[in-house]
């Protein structure tokens, strides 16, 4: 495994970002193995957006994982739910996550609340599908169009990410963790930059968006299938209602 170094994002993390790195990122060299590739593909400067699968509940840990360690600490776009999680919510807000309000008056505010720190120079990530893949197999389902309009309206460039492995630390929905004393193999894998350079003079068009996204999808999805060696489905999973 080779861990490309950048060089650091220029702004302050708070205090409790540092003190989650110190605690979390020790407690999982120790429980998993890491087979982590593409690094180089993450921009050295500037703010990016990141696209990954969601397909077990701790994949955003170990996704952030990753991209602590190749110099990027990770900003969520995360449900507005979770906010609402007594200590969890306190928690999120301290770490400067950025919550989503679905389907309200309040939709917009992430929009701009991440592309005011992709202009500072943050690392935004987004788990496109907004919710746990509902394919019975874990590919990427077709996502929601919120990632196309943020790349296309913040011209920020898209890091798309696939990873396989949590499931084996925590399965889809699961109680109990996995068996640990195995130090489950965590595969990361990034790609280049996703080419959406012939609609980024349709930032406000949601056919756009819509292209964007599905755009982005397919090459985390091809990702993902170099990573499992297996061919995906023709046609991604449809999931329709929130969920979790």
């Amino acid at each position: 495994m080779t861990v490309v170094r950048r060089q650091p994002s220029h702004h302050d993390l708070p205090w409790s970002y540092h003190a989650v790195i110190t605690t979390v990122r020790p407690l999982l060299q120790v429980a998993t193995r890491r087979d982590w590739a593409g690094g180089e593909h993450l921009p050295e400067r500037g703010g990016f957006i990141v696209a990954g699968n969601h397909y077990s509940e701790v994949d955003p840990i170990t996704l952030a994982h990753y991209l602590v360690d190749h110099g990027h600490p990770p900003f969520y776009l995360a449900k507005s739910s979770l906010f609402e999680v007594p200590l969890l919510g306190r928690a999120l807000t301290h770490l400067e996550q950025v919550p989503v309000y679905r389907a309200s008056s309040r939709a917009r505010d992430a929009l701009v609340a991440a592309r005011e720190a992709l202009h500072d120079g943050r690392c935004i990530v987004i788990m496109p599908e907004g919710t746990l893949t509902r394919d019975p197999d874990l590919w990427p389902m077709r996502a929601k169009p919120g990632v196309g309009r943020l790349a296309l309206t913040s011209g920020a460039p898209v890091i798309p990410v696939a990873q396989w492995g949590a499931q084996r630390i925590l399965g889809r929905y699961a109680r109990r963790p996995g068996n640990l004393l195995a130090r489950p193999v965590q595969q990361v894998l990034a790609g280049p930059p996703v080419d959406l350079s012939d609609l980024q003079d349709r930032p406000e068009d949601p056919r756009a968006h819509t292209e964007a996204t599905t755009r982005i999808m397919a090459a985390v999805t091809a990702q993902l299938a170099t990573l499992r060696g297996e061919e995906p489905p023709a046609h991604p999973h449809e999931h329709r209602g929130e969920g979790r």
